[in-house]
């Protein structure tokens, strides 16, 4: 976990570059993954070169809310958002990394986010709600941020419950100017999952007047199609794992976007400056 980054500190290169970091999972308020350790890493890294970030994640019921010391921010919470006809409270809490000055904003509601658990139940299958618990985490980053007047440079989203949010930036919320200039990056990780999520997903995405053919491929909501929309409605793209499936890989030479190659924790921390700042900025 141990990165140096005394070499690039020195340049400041991503100084007052403003970027939001939008994952399902993130260190320390989650176990140690390829998603959750980089989704504090790669923060960390920017903060240490002078850059402004803001990390969400969803408030998961098996985060310890007393050892975290997360607290609600009354003045960001209490809005409804609409999934799917039904008003779902929106609540917003917040805490600190220790040692790190960075904070991490969490997306709360009880009825999606109350289980002491984070995708799956005991016995490893997905939740029956997890397509509605993306449509709301989505929307609920996207609003918080516009209640906070915090235009981001760069958006970059980790991890599948996350990957909504590409497409509701470029298609729900395409008038919005704070996001006029922000650039969104996907890293696509090797976390895929067997069964697919509620076949009525993409019904409860074109209610919120997304169109059809934006999103024909989720009336087959698994892995690899949810990853398909990201890249879509993503400006530029990071492998995330060594090996990802070879549908993705095919899909994101495809693309043709700027892409970063796999860089593990101990070496990603240039690579990933020198992308942000050469094919996402400019």
């Amino acid at each position: 976990m141990h990165v140096f980054y005394s070499k690039i500190e020195a340049r400041y290169h991503m100084k007052d570059k403003r970027i939001l970091y939008v994952s399902s999972e993130v260190v320390p308020y989650l176990p140690e993954t390829e998603i959750s350790s980089m989704s504090f890493e790669a923060p960390r890294m920017v903060n240490k070169q002078g850059g402004q970030i803001r990390i969400f994640m969803p408030r998961y019921g098996n985060i310890n809310e007393r050892r975290h010391q997360l607290h609600e921010v009354i003045r960001l919470s209490g809005i409804n958002l609409v999934i799917n006809d039904l008003d779902m409270p929106l609540i917003i809490k917040v805490a600190s990394i220790p040692k790190e000055r960075i904070q991490v904003y969490f997306i709360d509601n009880e009825e999606y986010f109350k289980r002491k658990a984070t995708l799956t139940d005991e016995d490893g299958n997905l939740f029956p709600d997890n397509d509605e618990r993306a449509i709301f985490f989505a929307k609920g980053v996207i609003e918080t941020v516009k209640k906070l007047n915090w235009a981001p440079d760069i958006i970059h989203v980790h991890g599948w419950l996350a990957s909504l949010l590409p497409l509701y930036l470029r298609e729900y919320y395409k008038d919005e100017p704070l996001f006029s200039e922000s650039k969104i990056v996907t890293s696509v990780y090797n976390q895929t999952f067997d069964e697919t999520l509620n076949k009525d997903m993409v019904n409860k995405i074109k209610f919120d007047n997304i169109e059809e053919k934006s999103i024909g491929i989720l009336k087959e909501p698994n892995y690899i199609n949810l990853m398909k929309i990201a890249i879509d409605y993503s400006d530029a793209l990071m492998i995330g794992s060594e090996d990802i499936p070879p549908e993705l890989s095919k899909y994101l030479k495809s693309s043709k976007k700027p892409t970063l190659d796999f860089y593990d924790l101990d070496s990603f921390a240039e690579p990933y400056t020198d992308f942000y700042k050469t094919e996402v900025l400019t």
